[in-house]
């Protein structure tokens, strides 16, 4: 009986036990892929908490103290898919010639709103904005805001501004910059034409570059 005892006490007793980080950083990033891919395919509108959770099989509390909700959910993806193109690039302190600063900023600008979860993210926009507005100032402020901001900050930099036209209407600059970047998104988005290969879309991304240079470089 005392080996028993003895056996017994030198088995740990299994428990729950906290998570480790790793563990929850993953719960997280699956929980964010599960709300992004049911706002996608059943409109941002329609998808509630309830039914977030139990796809992601968390609680429901878990979404609201690690996002605040739903509305805190749309933030949290919008901020990932940004970082994943955006991480390594700070116009604000970026040396290189303003061209090649730009076009690396065209790629990358291009690349994030042409994939296919951009395009299906401004579908449900255009579908559910009368309804939602709340998504849609959430869109504005962490995307088209943020992006606009960033181009303006960039052009208004002493360095730069010297390289540019001096009657050039500067609020302007961003949108302009950013639709030639783009070329006809909204063929894209309502339609789902491309314009043609990768090889081509560059091109035709090369040709609209220099169009903006042309009208706003000395």
């Amino acid at each position: 009986m005392s080996r028993t005892i003895v056996a017994a006490k030198k088995t740990p007793a299994k428990g729950a036990g906290r998570p480790r980080a790793a563990e929850v950083e993953t719960r997280l990033e699956d929980l964010k892929r599960t709300a992004g891919r049911l706002f996608l395919e059943k409109g941002y509108g329609n998808v509630s908490l309830e039914m977030i959770a139990r796809e992601a099989r968390v609680a429901v509390r878990t979404i609201y103290i690690k996002f605040g909700g739903k509305q805190g959910l749309l933030s949290a993806l919008l901020q990932d898919k940004r970082a994943q193109f955006f991480s390594d690039m700070d116009l604000d302190k970026d040396q290189r010639p303003i061209r090649e600063v730009l076009d690396d900023f065209a790629t990358r600008l291009y690349s994030l709103l042409t994939s296919p979860e951009a395009v299906a993210l401004q579908r449900m926009l255009a579908a559910e904005a009368r309804g939602n507005p709340q998504m849609v100032e959430t869109f504005f402020a962490l995307g088209p805001n943020v992006t606009r901001e960033a181009i303006a900050r960039f052009l208004q930099r002493p360095d730069v501004r010297a390289q540019l036209l001096d009657d050039l209407p500067e609020d302007q600059l961003p949108v302009h910059l950013i639709n030639c970047v783009l070329g006809d998104q909204l063929s894209r988005v309502l339609r789902g034409q491309q314009e043609g290969t990768p090889e081509q879309c560059a091109e035709a991304r090369r040709q609209r570059m220099a169009l903006f240079y042309r009208s706003v470089l000395r």
